[in-house]
């Protein structure tokens, strides 16, 4: 079991720069797949980035130059660098985790979920 709390969220100017972070709890926070996940307003939740337990790292193409995701095994801490940011990437970001590699741009594959963190880029 994995508790997940994340932090960071804001408000900012478009061209800012955010981070957040994702806090774990419980046991085996580094053989576990992590992943970032957002949702915007009327939208449904979209993959954003993900991490496997050794560190390779995939994301969606819009993010792709801007954001990057890593992890701390030893702090039990998943990042998120947001870097130029634009207001489309206005939303509530999640982090997420699962011990499978496979599928993991699909939601409903992860087996544990933070609360959420609000990012609003807005001049």
């Amino acid at each position: 079991q994995l508790q997940l709390v994340e932090s960071g969220g804001g408000l900012v100017q478009p061209g800012d720069s955010l981070t957040l972070s994702c806090a774990a709890s419980g046991r085996g926070f580094n053989v576990y797949a992590m992943a970032w996940f957002r949702q915007a307003p009327g939208k449904a939740r979209e993959f954003v980035a993900h991490i496997t337990s050794r560190g390779a790292t995939d994301s969606q193409d819009s993010v792709k130059g801007r954001f990057a995701i890593s992890r701390d095994n030893a702090k039990n801490t998943l990042y998120l660098q947001m870097n130029s940011l634009k207001p489309e990437d206005t939303a509530v970001y999640y982090c997420a985790a699962k011990k499978s590699n496979s599928w993991y741009r699909l939601i409903d594959t992860y087996d544990f979920w933070g609360q959420g963190t609000q990012v609003t880029v807005s001049s």
